[in-house]
C-alpha cells in the first residue's frame, strides 16, 4: 500500500510543508506493510486497539460506563486521537494544543510513550470493562519501559491529558433521549422499522464547532422542482435492484459502499498515520481527520433529523403524491442495496468523504494525493479502489450511493459540502502551527447562512 502527495509544492496549514510532503517530494513513499506495525506506527497501531475495543461485540463485557451503552465509534476515536496529539504535542510543541495543556515537565520525555499513556487512558476511561483487549498491551509496555526516565515522564503526560480530555468529553449527549415518528405526508423520512439510526447523534456536544446546526445543509428541492424530478429520475433508474442502465462496474462501485463505517472507516483514516512520517505529524493528521469525522457526521444527522425526507425506496413508490409531472409512481419499485434506517438527507457517506478530502488537503497542502480505500464486502470485483485525488473519491462515493438506490445526487452534493464546510472551520482554528496568528474568518464563518438558490 503506497500514499503519494503528488504535488511537491504543496504546503499544510500555517504556510509551512508538513514532514510528509518534503518526504514524498523528494520520491519516498509512505508505506504500511501485511506483517503489521511498525514501532514508529505507534499512532496507528493504538488506533487499531481502540477501533478493536470500541467495535466489541455487545455482551462481551458488561455495559457500564455511558461509551459502553452507546459506543459511537467516530465521536470515541475523536476523543481518543484528540488525548494523543494533545499530549505529543506538549512535548514537540510545534502546533497549539487542541484542549488540554499537562503541567508534568516535557523536556526530554518520549512521545512514543505519551501515545501509549493517551491512548491507554482514555480507553480505560471510557471502557474499563473491556480492559481486555487493550490492558496487557499497555502492561507490557509499562514493563518494558520500567527504569526509563523519558518513557516514564512520557506515559505520565499521557495519562494526565487523557483525565483532562475526558473531563472535557464528560456527559456529551450520547444517551440523549430521542425517536422518531413519520407523518407519513409525502416528502417525510418512512422509516423501515421503529429503530430508527442515529436520532440522538443532533443533540451532542460538538467537538470543535460550536453547534450541531452549524453548517446545516441548505434542505432539499421541493418536491414540484424539475431538480427533483431529475435527480429523483436517475436514481429510478440506475438505482433500482431491476436496473437495465447500471452496469457491472456501477453495480459494483455500489457494493464497495456498503460495508459497515465503523470498519471502513477505521481501516481506511488508519492507513494515512505511517511510519514514514514523525509521531507528532501522525498524532496530528488523526486528530485532525477524526475530530472533522466526529463533527461533520453529527451536523450531518443534525440536518438530516431536521429536514426529515423520505428516501427514494418511498418516494419512487408514492410519486404520484409529490406533485411533480415529471416524476411517475412505480409501485413495485426497490433499491438495488439495502437502504440505512435514518432520513435520506444530506448523505451520511457523502458528508464524512467531504470531511476526509478537506482534511487531508488541510495537512498536506493539496487535494492532489494518490491513495487507495479498500472494502471488506464479500463478493466485490475490485475491492482496492485507488485514487489520484481526494475529489475523486468524493465522486466515487456519491456514484456508489445513487447506483445503489439509497440516495438523490442532490443529497451527496450538500453532504460532501457540509463535511468540506465543517472541515475547512477547524482547520482554521484548530491544528494550526504556533507561529500561524492569521485569525482572517473564512468565507464559511462570514456567510453560512446564505442561500444556495435551490428552493
Amino acid at each position: 500500500m503506497k500514499i503519494h502527495v503528488v504535488d511537491s509544492d504543496a504546503r499544510g496549514a500555517g504556510g509551512r510543508r508538513p514532514a510528509t510532503v518534503w518526504r514524498v517530494a523528494a520520491a519516498a513513499t509512505l508505506l504500511m506493510g501485511a506483517a503489521g506495525l511498525a514501532r514508529a506506527d505507534v499512532v496507528a497501531d493504538w488506533n487499531a486497539t481502540a477501533t478493536a475495543t470500541i467495535t466489541l461485540a455487545p455482551g462481551v463485557a458488561p455495559a457500564v460506563t455511558e461509551a459502553e451503552q452507546r459506543p459511537i465509534y467516530q465521536v470515541d476515536l475523536a476523543t481518543l486521537h484528540l488525548a494523543i496529539y494533545d499530549a505529543v504535542n506538549a512535548i514537540d510543541r510545534r502546533h497549539e494544543p487542541f484542549a488540554a495543556m499537562p503541567t508534568t515537565p516535557t523536556r526530554g520525555a518520549s512521545q512514543e510513550a505519551a501515545v501509549v499513556g493517551a491512548a491507554h487512558g482514555v480507553l480505560k476511561g471510557l471502557f474499563p470493562n473491556r480492559a481486555g483487549v487493550y490492558q496487557a498491551k499497555f502492561d507490557a509496555y509499562v514493563a518494558a519501559a520500567a527504569g526509563n526516565a523519558a518513557q516514564q515522564r512520557g506515559l505520565a503526560i499521557g495519562a494526565e491529558v487523557a483525565a483532562e480530555m475526558l473531563a472535557f468529553r464528560a456527559s456529551d449527549g450520547r444517551l440523549t433521549p430521542a425517536s422518531y415518528t413519520s407523518t407519513l405526508a409525502p416528502g417525510d423520512f418512512v422509516p423501515a422499522s421503529p429503530a430508527v439510526v442515529n436520532p440522538f447523534l443532533p443533540f451532542m456536544k460538538p467537538f470543535a464547532i460550536p453547534a450541531a446546526g452549524r453548517f446545516r445543509a441548505p434542505g432539499p428541492p421541493a418536491l414540484g422542482s424539475e431538480d427533483y424530478a431529475d435527480d429523483l429520475n436517475e436514481v429510478k433508474d440506475y438505482g433500482s435492484v431491476a436496473s437495465t442502465l447500471r452496469s457491472a462496474d456501477d453495480a459494483d462501485l455500489a457494493r464497495f459502499h456498503i460495508e459497515a463505517p465503523p470498519t471502513f472507516w477505521t481501516r481506511n483514516l488508519r492507513r494515512f498515520a505511517t511510519d514514514s512520517q514523525s509521531i507528532a505529524d501522525n498524532a496530528r493528521l488523526l486528530a485532525l481527520l477524526w475530530v472533522t469525522q466526529a463533527d461533520a457526521l453529527q451536523g450531518c444527522f443534525e440536518s438530516k433529523y431536521h429536514y426529515r425526507f423520505w428516501r427514494p425506496r418511498t418516494a419512487i413508490p408514492r410519486a404520484a403524491e409529490d406533485g411533480n409531472a415529471e416524476t411517475v409512481a412505480d409501485p413495485a419499485w426497490a433499491p438495488f442495496l439495502p437502504t440505512p434506517n435514518h432520513p435520506e438527507y444530506p448523505a451520511a457517506h457523502s458528508c464524512g468523504h467531504g470531511a476526509m478530502a478537506e482534511a487531508l488537503r488541510i495537512f498536506y497542502g493539496t487535494k492532489k494525493i494518490r491513495f487507495t480505500e479498500d472494502s471488506s464486502v464479500a463478493g466485490v470485483i475490485t475491492p482496492v479502489r485507488s485514487f489520484n485525488s481526494t475529489d475523486e473519491a468524493v465522486r466515487e462515493v456519491a456514484d456508489a450511493r445513487v447506483f445503489g438506490g439509497m440516495h438523490y445526487r442532490f443529497s451527496t452534493d450538500d453532504g460532501a459540502e457540509l463535511g468540506r464546510r465543517t472541515a475547512k472551520w477547524i482547520g482554521k482554528r484548530f491544528f494550526r502551527a504556533v507561529d500561524d496568528r492569521d485569525h482572517e474568518q473564512d468565507e464559511d464563518d462570514r456567510g453560512h447562512d446564505r442561500s444556495h438558490g435551490r428552493h
